[in-house]
């Protein structure tokens, strides 16, 4: 539910224009999730944002034929959220990060989008090693 709080924020900065701090306290006011899990979903959203310049780079970088333009918003939210768990946050094992984003876009977005996350995210893993040297976290 974390990533899911996460990525309506990141969607409510990324077309509704919101800011940051408006969006990652707008799902603090439901009193209905746990603490630790409000504090993920904030994490998410404050990271993704705060590296969302090197992020959109990793996705143009993977997602051929494709510019950020052109995705599906929920799509392009979706990258920025699983790429920021890859890169970012080297306690979440890849497989999980990327199954929650196919998930997500099965959720949210269209038929075709889990195939879409998926393929973009798979090629990124297979390659994560070199993208984590380049970030010097490695």
């Amino acid at each position: 539910m974390s990533r899911e709080l996460a990525l309506r924020a990141l969607f409510q900065t990324d077309v509704g224009r919101a800011a940051v701090e408006e969006a990652a306290a707008s799902y603090r006011a439901e009193d209905q999730f746990p603490s630790d899990m409000l504090d993920f979903a904030r994490e998410l959203i404050l990271g993704t944002t705060e590296h969302r310049v090197h992020i959109d780079g990793v996705i143009k970088k993977y997602a051929r034929d494709w510019t950020l333009d052109r995705m599906a918003n929920v799509d392009r939210n979706i990258l920025r959220l699983a790429i920021f768990e890859l890169l970012y946050l080297p306690d979440i094992p890849p497989g999980v990060s990327v199954d929650e984003a196919v998930e997500l876009a099965k959720k949210y977005s269209t038929a075709e989008s889990g195939r879409f996350v998926n393929g973009i995210l798979g090629n990124l893993v297979r390659n994560l090693e070199g993208e984590l040297a380049e970030l010097g976290t490695q």
